[in-house]
């Protein structure tokens, strides 16, 4: 019923729902923030984002396990015993080991790279705008800020640092609005947290912005090379579910680690249910759905976290 550039029109006003709650957060204040994810809710909140993604991993490493263990293998050996340079690129290293083995095995097709121009102009494209189709994309902002908050105090975990504080979870939310916003009036995808990051970040253990800055730069100029796009789409799937086991086992790691870090006392009996209630509501698949909003996995779980420490259990607190 509607194309594409109505899609655009949702997503920027989605945007701007972004733009909005950065606002509130402003006023509301940090405190509150944090006070709805102390660890007890936080660490299951991203051991859950981890969990729910493993089986998309697993999905795409069965297409060919010997080389989806043959990538895992390199990037854990990289990690563990390579030195220098190397030892920052385990994912890099991984996923090229991993390529170089499926040529030989027949699991690379290279037409798409020889057919594919040098120069490729992005397709632009105007929005449009419907009540009917903003009605419909809009709302599903509230999920995806809420997997918003669940990524940036997974990410501040990886770190060290507490970025719901600084930079501020009012500053990234405004970022992924702003972006959405730009993204729509272009004719691109919306823009959001990644929980995959998170995992790079404990991969890679390279946290410096400014080498996040370098390589936006970097891809936007290296979008308009039209053969290295097509190049990046040759990578068989089980090289890529290979290196997202590693990435999404270690987001559940972290997770634990947030849990174990701040001494959460697991004889509690309240902590205990808790923890049990995010995960089990996290990663059983089960759905909360409020008219056109559905939450499931990471959002859920959010949700259910949020509840039961603030209000199920508070007289036991």
């Amino acid at each position: 019923m509607y194309g594409l550039a109505y899609a655009t029109g949702g997503m920027i006003v989605a945007g701007l729902v972004y733009l909005l709650f950065a606002w509130l957060v402003r006023k509301l204040g940090i405190d509150k923030i944090n006070g709805l994810f102390p660890p007890v809710v936080a660490g299951p909140v991203i051991a859950v984002i981890g969990l729910t993604l493993v089986p998309v991993a697993t999905g795409m490493a069965s297409e060919h396990w010997l080389v989806a263990i043959f990538t895992i293998a390199v990037t854990v050996w990289t990690m563990a015993r390579a030195k220098g340079f190397f030892k920052l690129l385990p994912v890099l290293v991984g996923v090229g080991a991993g390529y170089l083995l499926s040529i030989p095995l027949g699991l690379v097709n290279f037409t798409t790279v020889l057919d594919a121009p040098w120069l490729a102009w992005p397709k632009f494209m105007l929005p449009a705008f419907s009540w009917k189709a903003i009605a419909i994309i809009a709302p599903l902002a509230l999920v995806t800020i809420i997997e918003h908050i669940g990524d940036i105090k997974a990410n501040g975990s990886v770190v060290g640092s507490d970025f719901v504080e600084s930079p501020g979870l009012d500053r990234t939310l405004l970022g992924d609005g702003l972006a959405t916003v730009v993204a729509g009036f272009l004719g691109g995808p919306a823009n959001t947290t990644y929980s995959e990051n998170t995992g790079v970040l404990a991969l890679t253990k390279v946290y410096d912005p400014a080498i996040l800055r370098i390589t936006a730069v970097m891809a936007i100029l290296l979008s308009f090379v039209g053969k290295f796009g097509a190049l990046i789409q040759t990578i068989p799937t089980p090289v890529m579910g290979g290196i997202s086991i590693v990435l999404f086992g270690m987001i559940a790691s972290v997770g634990l680690r947030t849990l174990v870090e701040n001494q959460v006392d697991l004889k509690d009996s309240r902590n205990l249910i808790i923890v049990s209630l995010i995960l089990v509501f996290g990663i059983s698949g089960a759905t909360l759905t409020i008219g056109p909003l559905s939450f499931v996995g990471m959002s859920l779980a959010a949700i259910v976290g949020i509840l039961s420490n603030k209000f199920l259990f508070s007289d036991a607190h």
